[in-house]
C-alpha cells in the first residue's frame, strides 16, 4: 500500500513540506534552492515510505509460506507417528506366536528403520517412507 493511498499518514510529512516550504513569502536565489532541496527531499521520503511499504508486503508473504511450511511440517509428523505407531502394533503382533507365522513386510522395515528429523525441522518436508 503507497503513501499515496493511505494520505491521511503520508500526507501530512509528505505534502505538508513541500507546501509549507512553498508558502513561505520568500523570494530570490536562496528561497528557491530551498524549495528544490524540499521538493527533492519530499520525493525521497516517498519513495523510502513506498520500499518500506512493499519490504512490508514481501514479509507479510514471507510469514505466510513460513507458516504453510510449519503446518505441512506439523502434519507429516502426525501421519509419520501413526505410521511408526501402527508399524509397530505389527510387528508386536508378529514377535507373539500365533496361527501363522509372517514376516515383517518391507514397508514396515521401512518405516520402523526411519529415524525422524527433530520436531518441526525443515528435513520433515523431504521425508520420504511408505504411506507417507
Amino acid at each position: 500500500m503507497s503513501c499515496t493511498s493511505r494520505p491521511a499518514t503520508c500526507g501530512p510529512w509528505q505534502n505538508g513540506l513541500v507546501g509549507q516550504v512553498e508558502a513561505i513569502r520568500w523570494h530570490g536565489r536562496a528561497a528557491r534552492d530551498l524549495r528544490e532541496r524540499m521538493t527533492d527531499r519530499a520525493a525521497r521520503l516517498r519513495a523510502s515510505a513506498e520500499q518500506h511499504d512493499v519490504a512490508a508486503e514481501a514479509l507479510t508473504r514471507h510469514l505466510s509460506e513460513v507458516d504453510r511450511r510449519k503446518d505441512t511440517i506439523a502434519d507429516l509428523e502426525r501421519r509419520t507417528s501413526s505410521l511408526r505407531a501402527d508399524a509397530h502394533a505389527r510387528a508386536e503382533k508378529l514377535t507373539h506366536p500365533s496361527d501363522s507365522l509372517v514376516e515383517v513386510n518391507d514397508d514396515d522395515r521401512q518405516i520402523l528403520a526411519f529415524t525422524p528429523p527433530p520436531s518441526g525441522h525443515k528435513d520433515w518436508l523431504t521425508v520420504t517412507i511408505p504411506g507417507l
